[in-house]
C-alpha cells in the first residue's frame, strides 16, 4: 500500500513538473508571440541575402559556381540552426506557406512573416550595395537573377525553380514539420539541399528559390527582366511540395493552425483540466492520463501542448 501511494506521489509530481514546464515553455507576452518571431524572419533574411549577394557580385571567376553555392547554403545553415527556436527560421515566403499548410504555425504569423522576410531581402541586398565595389555591383548586376534573357529559356527556367524549390521545401517539411521524420540535422540538410540545387541549376533559372532573394537585388539595381519567374516557379514549388508531404510522403497529422477544430482540442488541454486528469490518473489507474490526450489530438498538437 505505501508503494502504491509512493508511486501516485511520483506520477502527480510528474504531471504537475510536466504542467509547469509547459506554462513556463510558452511565451509570456505579445513580443515573444508575434514581434520577435518577425524580427527574427527580417534579420535572418537581410544576412541571408546580403551574404548570397555579395558572394555573387565578389565571385571569382576561378571558383565558379561553387562559392555562391556555399555561401548561400552555409548561411541558410548558420541562420536557420540560430533562429529555429525563435521564429522557425523560415526566411523564404514558400517555406512559411508550406509550413503553415502543414500545420506548423498559425495562421496569423503568414502574413506577418513573409512581408518581414520581403524587407530583409530589400535589406540584406542594400547591404551587398554598400559592401561591394561599384564596379563589381554593375557588372554583377546587384546579383539580381539574370539569367534568362530570352523566350527560348523562359520554360526550363520556371520548371527549374519549381523543381528545385519543390525539392528543398519538401527537406524542410520533412525535417522540420512532419512528426515521424523530425531531424536535428534540419539546418544541415536544409542548407545542403541549397547547396546543390546551386550547383546543379544556376545556370538554367539561378537557383533562386526564394522571391525575397529575388525581390531585394531587384529593387536595388531596378532590374526587373523577367522578374515574375522568381515569384510563379518557387510559390508553384512550395505548394507542390505541401501536396508531396501532405498526401504521399507525410504522416497524415497535420492541419493548418487556426481551425475551430484545433482550437476546441486546444482547450481540452487548459492548465484548469491539468487538476482533473491527475484526479483521474489517482482515481482511475496508470495510463489514463496518456490515454486520454491521445485518443482525441494528433501527435504534433500534443507534442505542442502537453510535453
Amino acid at each position: 500500500m505505501a508503494e502504491e501511494k509512493l508511486q501516485l506521489n511520483d506520477l502527480e509530481s510528474g504531471s504537475a513538473a510536466a504542467v509547469k514546464k509547459r506554462d513556463a515553455d510558452r511565451p509570456s507576452g505579445a513580443y515573444e508571440r508575434v514581434i520577435q518571431p518577425c524580427v527574427a524572419e527580417l534579420v535572418g533574411t537581410a544576412f541571408f541575402v546580403f551574404v548570397g549577394c555579395v558572394s555573387v557580385i565578389e565571385n571569382v571567376e576561378a571558383a565558379g559556381r561553387l562559392q555562391p553555392a556555399l555561401a548561400h547554403g552555409l548561411a541558410v545553415a548558420v541562420l536557420v540552426a540560430c533562429m529555429a527556436e525563435v521564429s522557425g527560421g523560415h526566411f523564404n515566403p514558400p517555406f512559411t506557406m508550406a509550413v503553415y499548410l502543414c500545420g506548423g504555425i498559425q495562421m496569423k504569423m503568414v502574413v506577418p512573416y513573409i512581408v518581414s522576410q520581403l524587407i530583409g531581402g530589400v535589406l540584406g541586398a542594400a547591404m551587398s550595395r554598400v559592401m561591394t565595389s561599384g564596379e563589381h555591383y554593375a557588372s554583377a548586376q546587384g546579383a539580381a537573377f539574370a539569367v534568362v534573357q530570352s523566350e527560348e529559356r523562359l520554360m526550363a527556367a520556371i520548371f527549374g525553380e519549381v523543381a528545385m524549390t519543390c525539392l528543398v521545401t519538401t527537406v524542410v517539411l520533412m525535417s522540420a514539420v512532419n512528426t515521424k521524420s523530425k531531424s536535428p540535422m534540419a539546418p544541415f540538410l536544409i542548407g545542403c539541399t541549397v547547396i546543390f540545387n546551386i550547383l546543379a541549376g544556376a545556370d538554367v533559372s539561378g537557383a533562386c528559390m526564394n522571391p525575397a532573394r529575388a525581390l531585394g537585388p531587384a529593387v536595388m539595381m531596378g532590374y526587373w527582366g523577367y522578374h515574375w519567374v522568381y515569384w510563379v516557379g518557387p510559390l508553384s514549388g512550395g505548394l507542390l511540395a505541401v501536396v508531396l508531404v501532405r498526401l504521399l510522403l507525410g504522416d497524415g497529422k497535420q492541419w493548418p493552425h487556426g481551425n475551430a477544430l484545433q482550437d476546441a482540442a486546444l482547450n481540452q488541454l487548459q492548465p484548469s483540466n491539468c487538476v482533473d486528469l491527475r484526479f483521474l490518473l489517482q482515481t482511475g489507474g496508470p495510463g489514463l492520463l496518456l490515454e486520454v490526450p491521445t485518443r482525441r489530438l494528433p501527435d504534433n498538437l500534443l507534442a505542442a501542448t502537453w510535453p
